[in-house]
């Protein structure tokens, strides 16, 4: 279905994410990836939840100056916390194995923050999703990182790939958050854009 607002835009996802660009495409939007490096730091005493939505903004800003008008580029940013400490790409198997061991029995937050660029416009927002893990054994854990390799995943894990099938007891909040985007409020974000 066409977000009638949008017809006339040229939309941008300014993301190299293979799901996030599966989740936009089943929105049914037509869209172009470009991406222009983004230095993502943020500052240390920035709460958790608010990590994404600001990293959102900064991938964003670069691409302010040329904006023509009638183009839209959407970013987005997913930070995976648990207790506060945010677990982001993991350097390798030993940092994935301690990161899944320490999501082990336990919730975390996944937050994603997105942020909607115009010319003269600017929306941004961050969706939040509470998920349950079961207790994973160490073969369980070692298993998904050998066979899944998840280097590219906040928290070491992709919640449609195996680990999310065994793993996941509960979810509270939107899943396709937890995978980098949250379709339903950017469908709804978008239609009043």
């Amino acid at each position: 279905m066409e977000i009638a607002n949008l017809k006339d835009y040229k939309i941008i996802l300014a993301s190299k994410s293979p799901r996030r660009q599966q989740l936009l495409q089943e929105l049914g939007l037509p869209y172009e990836i470009m991406v222009i490096h983004t230095d993502e730091s943020y500052p240390e005493n920035l709460p958790v939840d608010e990590i994404p939505e600001y990293i959102a903004r900064k991938k964003a800003a670069p691409f302010k100056p040329n904006l023509p008008g009638n183009t839209l580029v959407i970013t987005a940013d997913t930070v995976v916390a648990i207790d506060e400490k945010v677990l982001g790409k993991p350097a390798g198997y030993d940092d994935a194995f301690d990161m899944l061991n320490a999501l082990s029995g336990r919730w975390h937050r996944v937050s994603t923050g997105v942020c909607l660029l115009a010319a003269g416009k600017e929306v941004a927002f961050t969706s939040v999703t509470k998920v349950l893990f079961k207790n994973l054994t160490n073969e369980e854990i070692s298993h998904y990182i050998t066979h899944y390799k998840p280097f590219d995943k906040a928290g070491a894990y992709g919640i449609q790939e195996w680990i999310g099938y065994i793993a996941v007891e509960k979810i509270e909040g939107s899943y396709f958050n937890v995978m980098g985007l949250p379709v339903q409020r950017l469908y709804e974000e978008l239609c009043g854009f």
